[in-house]
């Protein structure tokens, strides 16, 4: 069955960013917690020094939050 409305540029572009903030904070938190190895690396980038586990939570939430937002609509 096809879709009368297609999904606009804007939707696919705050998925990805939902998916990437989701992914990218929960890697975090696992590296934070357990050691394992960054599988987003960059994340660490844009958390400051000494709020590892607050960043990650954040990104978490955050993606989580656009996510709702793009289902929503």
């Amino acid at each position: 069955m096809t879709s009368t409305n297609p999904k606009s540029p804007l939707a696919a572009v705050t998925g990805l960013l939902s998916f990437v903030l989701v992914l990218g904070g929960g890697s975090g938190l696992l590296h934070e917690w357990l050691g394992w190895i960054h599988f987003m690396g960059f994340v660490r980038f844009l958390v400051p020094d000494g709020y590892e586990i607050f960043g990650y939570v954040v990104m978490v939430v955050l993606g989580v939050a656009v996510g709702g937002g793009v289902r929503a609509t």
